[in-house]
């Protein structure tokens, strides 16, 4: 067994991985660990956070238009962006009013599903 330190998205977790490879020679323990503190998850931003509304990619695709910029006041179903997949843009609209806060993707940028595009207050 070995114990590893993996760190994802600033959160570490102390894991322990068994070897199953070919090799006849018996492995010895490691001696165990004292657990890591593992940092606590950070808090959900409080409504009206900056950046509190957070619109995502609905499909995997290529940003083809930001219709948007950061301070601009915008209304829910208005247009955000614009992604092409399989030869078709498809509007990501706003999902409620408020203010764009940041613009988290490029135009010709590729994204995965789930993607954060834009964040609003």
């Amino acid at each position: 067994m070995k114990n590893l330190r993996i760190t994802v998205n600033g959160t570490a977790y102390d894991v322990q991985v068994e070897e199953l490879g070919g090799s006849s020679a018996p492995v010895a323990s490691a001696p165990a660990a004292a657990p890591a503190p593992v940092q606590a998850a950070k808090p959900a931003a409080p409504a009206g956070a900056a950046g509190s509304v957070v619109v995502k990619a609905p499909m995997p695709g290529t940003v083809v238009k930001i219709e948007v910029s950061a301070g601009q006041a915008v209304k829910a179903g208005d247009d955000l962006v614009f992604i092409e997949a399989m030869k078709m843009e498809t509007p990501v609209k706003a999902p409620q009013d408020g203010t764009v806060a940041t613009i988290d993707v490029a135009k010709g940028e590729s994204v995965d599903s789930g993607k954060v595009l834009v964040t609003l207050n």
